[in-house]
């Protein structure tokens, strides 16, 4: 079997690498605006804290731009271009989309397959938004972004790994120095000051390009369903785990600090959870009904409409998180990243003067 994967790993990776080529080639067009675009990605699959990044851009550059997110909307069951709302189903727009929307209500938050045609939109729709940030379009070439910020999981170094299906790689590394900024996500206490020095010199290729470490802190868990005569809930009593995340294991680990864990119930990401599913979960609270449940916050975003008996809507709490930045090599993040979106050169200019024609054009990528 290993055989095999490792074939297809191989024809994967000449796919991805012609692919790319035609992009530098000129062979396949790219488009950029004369509205700066922030790209979040990464070069493999699963949950490297895409997420928590963009809400940690919306806070930081709140004062010094209107900022709207897009995203292609993965898992959705719709198709086009979609403005999110507050009232939407996550079926229809995406779960990452709509637990954005829900914490940062007044941001303009679009999914879309076609990247350009949504900037288009959105300039149009939204004169007032003055940085689009690109949620997980490190792979979208189409769309050529000012800035490239590359998560990377502190937990699943890239220098060992192998493209898909053999490896968790979706992009080959060469891509790396596409990358502006890296931030190695899900940093735990123990890194070392050399163990930052060493990610920063295997990460960081071209002069310009920074690196920068981050951790998740977990908040206190709040309630999924509001109930006024709600018993208070202690730090070590028992609970059951709810997950369909990319990469669970820090989320299990925090709650398994916090609380005496009695069960676990972990599907893949972006999950849809069905009435099996809620049945195998009530069922599970029966044999301990006095455990909290604790899920994500993008798990609470799918069941926050769910009709379920009311033993166990009472138990059910979500843990909100947010991402901070740790010391490392290089520092000031926001400022250099403010300085980089206000960069100008000669492909800023000919972005403008393309946006203002309609087409959106600002000829062909530069080789990497």
């Amino acid at each position: 079997m290993k055989i095999v994967r490792g074939i297809l790993s191989g024809i994967y990776a000449a796919v991805i690498a012609t692919r790319h080529r035609l992009y530098d080639w000129g062979v396949f067009k790219s488009y950029s605006f004369d509205i700066p675009i922030v790209c979040i990605g990464n070069i493999t699959v699963g949950g490297t804290g895409k997420t928590p990044t963009a809400e940690y851009l919306l806070a930081e550059l709140a004062a010094h731009y209107k900022i709207a997110i897009l995203s292609r909307g993965y898992g959705r069951t719709t198709k086009g271009y979609r403005e999110v709302t507050v009232e939407d189903n996550y079926l229809e727009v995406g779960d990452e989309p709509l637990q954005i929307k829900l914490k940062f209500r007044d941001t303009v938050v679009v999914v879309a397959e076609d990247r350009v045609e949504a900037v288009q939109r959105i300039r149009r729709e939204h004169p007032e938004v003055t940085l689009i940030v690109m949620d997980d379009g490190f792979q979208h070439r189409k769309l050529r972004a000012k800035v490239n910020i590359l998560l990377v999981d502190s937990t699943r170094p890239i220098e060992s790994d192998n493209l898909l299906p053999l490896g968790r790689l979706r992009d080959l590394k060469s891509r790396l120095s596409a990358a502006h900024f890296f931030i190695v996500t899900k940093c735990s206490d123990e890194m070392t000051p050399l163990d930052k020095r060493l990610w920063h010199n295997k990460l960081r290729s071209i002069a310009y390009q920074k690196v920068y470490f981050s951790t998740i802190v977990s908040r206190r868990i709040e309630p999924l369903f509001y109930f006024e005569d709600r018993e208070e809930v202690n730090y070590g009593q028992q609970a059951i785990v709810l997950s369909g995340i990319g990469n669970p294991r820090p989320f299990m680990r925090e709650v398994g600090n916090r609380f005496n864990v009695v069960g676990k119930l972990i599907f893949a990401d972006h999950h849809r959870f069905n009435a099996d599913d809620m049945l195998q979960l009530y069922n599970m609270h029966q044999q301990y009904p006095r455990a909290v449940i604790v899920m994500t916050e993008k798990d609470a975003v799918k069941l926050r409409r769910a009709r379920l008996p009311e033993s166990l809507m009472r138990m059910m709490y979500y843990q909100p998180i947010n991402m901070t930045l740790v010391d490392g090599p290089d520092q000031d993040f926001v400022g250099n990243l403010i300085s980089e979106i206000e960069y100008k050169d000669k492909r800023d200019v000919q972005g403008k003067d393309a946006g203002k024609d309609g087409a959106g054009a600002a000829g062909e990528e530069p080789t990497l």
